[in-house]
């Protein structure tokens, strides 16, 4: 019986070989890029659960509300990896990590620029489980200027030999010895450390308060552990510690609950590691993390896109229903029963679908690389798995199930004595359902439309809007520390060329990757005992020329200036510190004050500094957040970042300049450059990389559809040729006939707007709520949506349409 199924259902694909092309493109392609997703999800939900007893790994997250501002980040106090276990019996090891930005890294002469730098402390390889390939656990990071490196740099600096005992020098004056070589990090990591540098010797490290966050903290917990219960105990550890200081600052009685009492609070818990990936966007984050509901999202997609080509067949085997209607007929005069028939029918759809997954490996196969450039991600085809082909099996008989089980039982429950009477109708039933799929697919298709359009329109709104600085035309040189006392020597040189406008050395820079410091200030003549007259703000160290170079404005009071000696003393605030700190009267000339480098108030031992201009807000974080306080002063060495403005349009030419003079003060360092605007443009690469995949997904899903629109056409135009031809002899223009078959598919693509555009209004808003600054989305956003799918399915009717419209009548009218 199942030969016999299986020789009718190939006759039937190979006698309609129109429809059978359309089904089996539109379900490969359908089936490729539901693949495609379906690796992406799995890869996105496997993130960090290759390190050992990743369920009882946890970071420590802090929300503080404090000065004006709310910092929900993943820096703690140092003291805290200390005091956890030694605390908390439940705590089974504690790691710090303090991060520091890139370093030079040399074996002797030549410096190479290293990102993957840390310090982390001794029980890292407890926490994680890390595979140590060379070097003993309990001593790997236990003495100061010691470090861990991966397999990969070990055999970058030590081809074909033991790294242990070797040295590496960073920064052209730190020298580490190797004690150990582990195995690479997986890509599907939260982070990616190529060197762990023992924090034994950071002094900053050594530091006794909790009241300055600068540290990652994680920690693994005894198996059994209640998080809950934890959370409960870890606040409790940080009121013990932290009451005591802030009594020093702010006298005898001074608690958790008194300073934060009006709106303002200090918390602390635990974050599961297996939740940072796709649940966790805080400040300080190592690498940017991505967002479980982009993973609901995908997988959505991957089904609706499925969906789509399975309503294509569905679409197509009822519609062609009157011409297998005898067949039926025949078939249960001869004895068949229902069930023989819904059985031959599904094993139609699952022999195509079948074929259909066949072809959808190489596509997949094809596809994926550009995927993964989009997305950033390093996926792979799993043929060496053998599970891959056990779920390849079951999706092909799964959705051959899907798409022909209506049809399946659609078709067999013709009756035998209408059929073979002539009397054959599919009845008002099948086109209102047909209908209501070719709706979905279109809804479905312009949904992704009206999102495509609504990112690029975020994305085109954050490239042009006003943000307080001009980001274009300017070149950026790192690590200007490795220039030493030539630093200005370098900026000099570099404009004495005609194509420089102006130059600044600072790291502190308002795009991403640059440093970052805050404080707490007061204004002249307010208590600092008392919390509500504090402002904590970004404490910016710049050189005469910044404000210039950025293009800022100063909105009041004056830049400053080499001809005021007194500057040295100075600040400039933007509009929001300004406002902040709530300044009696002009805030220029006013003073502002912070805390002694050993956390006391002593304005006795220290000045004030003097408010000289206000500058313009200008964004200096994600526009998803308030444009925060920020005091720039002069510092009389900067280092970190040059940037140089400059007016030609050859840039070659100007990076060329720059790097030779680079080269003449710095022989042996590395020459790394970026433009400011690209810098601007990486803050917002997952936005960016969204778009692109909602583009692509969308123009799958459109073609798909259209893919079945254009065989439905065909179908029906074929139905009525005898009509057509009868209308044409009749005087019907062709103008008349096209839009006579073109009508009924606008109008479903019409209501298919009209669902999708509440929807998609609905889900767009929902992901502009992250933004502080973001666009409305108008009319013109769902009207261009709209068009663009009528325009794309008229264009697929039109052909069918056009086709019969302009047949000679006489060869549909012969035979009558």
């Amino acid at each position: 019986m199942l030969k016999n199924h299986l020789k009718i259902a190939l006759r039937n694909l190979k006698k309609h070989k129109f429809y059978t092309f359309i089904n089996i493109l539109g379900l490969s392609v359908g089936v490729a890029v539901c693949m495609i997703i379906s690796l992406f999800v799995i890869n996105e939900l496997s993130y960090d659960k290759h390190f050992k007893d990743a369920d009882q790994v946890y970071r420590i997250h802090a929300d503080i509300i404090f000065g004006g501002n709310h910092w929900n980040m993943i820096q703690a106090p140092a003291p805290m990896a200390e005091a956890l276990p030694a605390e908390f019996p439940e705590v089974e090891y504690a790691v710090n990590f303090r991060t520091r930005g890139s370093y030079l890294v040399k074996k002797v002469d030549q410096n190479t620029k290293e990102d993957g730098v840390i310090w982390a402390s001794k029980d890292y390889f407890n926490v994680f489980g890390t595979p140590l390939l060379e070097g003993i656990q309990d001593g790997v990071l236990a003495e100061p200027n010691t470090m861990a490196i991966s397999k990969s740099i070990a055999e970058k600096y030590f081809p074909g030999e033991s790294a242990i005992g070797k040295s590496l020098i960073l920064d052209n004056d730190m020298d580490f010895r190797i004690t150990g070589v582990y195995e690479d990090i997986p890509q599907n990591s939260h982070f990616h450390f190529n060197f762990l540098l023992a924090m034994e010797g950071l002094d900053e490290a050594k530091t006794t308060t909790w009241l300055s966050n600068n540290f990652q903290t994680y920690l693994k917990v005894r198996e059994g552990t209640d998080p809950e219960a934890l959370n409960q105990k870890l606040q409790s550890l940080v009121v013990k510690n932290i009451t005591p200081e802030l009594g020093k600052l702010f006298g005898e009685g001074a608690s958790l609950e008194t300073m934060f009492a009006e709106g303002g609070k200090m918390e602390y818990d635990i974050q599961p590691l297996l939740d940072i990936h796709l649940k966790s966007d805080l400040m300080g984050e190592f690498e940017p993390n991505f967002n479980v509901t982009y993973v609901y999202l995908f997988v959505a997609i991957a089904l609706f896109i499925l969906v789509i080509a399975c309503i294509n067949f569905m679409n197509l085997s009822t519609a062609r229903s009157a011409n297998r209607a005898k067949e039926v007929g025949i078939r249960k005069v001869m004895g068949s029963f229902r069930s023989h028939l819904i059985r031959q029918f599904l094993m139609e759809s699952i022999l195509l679908s079948f074929i259909s997954f066949l072809i959808a490996v190489p596509i997949l196969s094809l596809l994926l690389p550009f995927f993964n450039d989009l997305a950033g991600r390093e996926l792979t085809v799993p043929f060496s798995q053998i599970t891959f082909y056990g779920i390849l099996i079951l999706g092909a008989v799964g959705t051959g199930l899907l798409a022909g089980i209506y049809p399946a039982f659609f078709l067999s429950g013709f009756k035998p004595i209408s059929i073979l009477k002539g009397k054959v109708s599919m009845g008002m039933r099948s086109g209102v359902i047909r209908s209501s799929l070719v709706v979905f697919q279109f809804a479905v298709s312009i949904i992704l439309i009206i999102a495509t359009i609504a990112v690029f329109n975020q994305l085109n709104y954050i490239q042009t809007k006003k943000i307080g600085f001009n980001k274009e035309q300017i070149v950026t040189v790192d690590d200007v520390y490795a220039l030493g006392e030539q630093a200005e020597t370098f900026k000099r040189e570099v404009l004495t060329n005609s194509m420089m406008e102006s130059g600044t050395i600072t790291g502190f820079l308002p795009v991403s990757g640059t440093w970052r410091s805050d404080t707490p200030w007061w204004g002249e003549g307010k208590d600092p005992k008392q919390t509500e007259n504090l402002v904590s703000l970004q404490n910016w160290s710049v050189d005469y020329d910044y404000i210039s170079t950025l293009d800022m404005e100063i909105v009041n009071g004056r830049d400053f200036s080499i001809q005021y000696p007194s500057d040295s003393n100075a600040v400039i605030l933007n509009e929001t510190a300004a406002k902040n700190f709530n300044f009696v009267g002009d805030p220029i000339g006013q003073k502002i004050f912070t805390m002694a480098d050993n956390n006391e108030f002593n304005l006795k031992d220290m000045m004030g500094k003097t408010v000289v201009g206000i500058v313009k807000n200008f964004h200096f974080e994600s526009l998803k957040e308030n444009i925060g306080p920020v005091m720039i002063f002069l510092n009389e060495k900067p280092n970190g970042i040059a940037s140089f403005r400059f007016h030609s349009g050859d840039t070659e030419s100007v990076v060329t300049f720059i790097e030779s003079k680079w080269k003449e003060l710095a022989p042996g360092q590395p020459f790394t450059y970026s433009f400011m605007d690209d810098r601007f443009g990486n803050m917002y690469a997952s936005e960016t990389r969204l778009g692109k995949v909602f583009a692509i997904f969308a123009a799958f899903a459109i073609i798909i559809a259209c893919l079945g629109l254009f065989a439905l056409t065909a179908f029906t135009a074929e139905q009525r040729t005898k009509e057509i031809g009868i209308r044409k002899v009749l005087g019907s223009s062709v103008r008349s006939i096209v839009f006579l078959l073109s009508k009924e598919f606008t109008k479903l693509v019409g209501i298919a707007f009209l669902i999708a555009s509440p929807i998609a209004w609905w889900v767009m808003n929902l992901w502009l709520e992250d933004y502080q600054f973001k666009i409305q989305l108008g009319w013109q956003v769902f009207l261009s949506a709209g068009v663009f799918a009528a325009v794309i399915a008229f264009l697929t009717i039109s052909y069918q349409s056009i086709k019969a419209a302009t047949s000679n009548p006489v060869d549909s009218l012969k035979s009558e």
